[in-house]
């Protein structure tokens, strides 16, 4: 199974096992990743599951779509590399992947 780094605001790592279809939040969820609030549950209509994807692994997590681009309008301090977690899906070809927790989620 994948290992998935998460990297709170404070530098606190948690590295846990990926289940593959699965998506990023999801993992984040079952693993009791602080910072990953998932209001909305999955469903790309909040933007409590905000994180920074590191730069190296960006283009294997895809593109965000139109509606994931919206959703971050809502999120706080948005960078080019933010995505929301519930819309990554984890393939064997994410193992190791790094993602950064931002300080707070809206």
């Amino acid at each position: 199974m994948p290992k998935i780094t998460f990297i709170e605001s404070n530098g606190t790592t948690h590295t846990v096992e990926a289940e593959p279809g699965m998506t990023l939040m999801e993992t984040a969820v079952r693993n009791m990743v602080p910072g990953i609030d998932a209001d909305c549950g999955g469903a790309c209509a909040c933007a409590t599951c905000h994180v920074y994807v590191d730069p190296e692994w960006f283009e294997k997590v895809g593109e965000r779509n139109e509606m994931e681009e919206d959703m971050l309008d809502f999120a706080f301090d948005v960078h080019e590399n933010s995505r929301l977690s519930c819309q990554i899906k984890i393939t064997d070809a994410h193992d190791g992947l790094v993602v950064r927790i931002p300080e707070k989620q809206f």
